[in-house]
């Protein structure tokens, strides 16, 4: 299950990537229906890949981070945000493990958002829910 959910967000993030041919350079471009009242803008969309290594020089693996942070406008604007930290040969017994988040952000005002969370890894026996206020300052 933890596959399905990984492979549908990554899917799902890029998306917009392949299926817009105005796309210039690897930039997401942003649009609007003329209402106004649908729409979407990127913010940021990164992979990173990493080679690990501890305070003492010792092999740690590698990383391959993937951070989208988008906004979506349906009516009223969202943030919808995917972070997945993928490990490789990083920890004895657990290869491959995960860390992935995955956030819906309504904006309130001001710096105050209203953010609910869900949280996926190999270092949780089950997802983990959260739900609480954010300050972006």
């Amino acid at each position: 299950m933890r596959q399905l959910v990984l492979l549908v967000c990554v899917l799902g993030s890029f998306v917009s990537l392949f299926s817009v041919s105005s796309a210039i350079a690897g930039v997401i471009p942003s649009w609007e229906t003329p209402s106004g009242k649908i729409g979407f803008y990127p913010i940021s969309n990164e992979i990173s890949f990493y080679k690990n290594y501890d305070d003492a020089g010792e092999n740690r693996g590698e990383t391959v981070q993937i951070v989208s942070i988008n906004s979506f406008k349906l009516l009223t604007t969202f943030n919808f945000e995917f972070t997945a930290d993928l490990n490789y040969d990083f920890t004895p017994g657990l290869d491959n493990d995960h860390y992935i988040e995955l956030s819906l952000v309504k904006p309130i005002g001001g710096i105050v958002s209203f953010n609910i969370q869900r949280v996926i890894s190999t270092f949780e026996n089950d997802p983990v829910n959260q739900f609480g206020f954010r300050l972006s300052f």
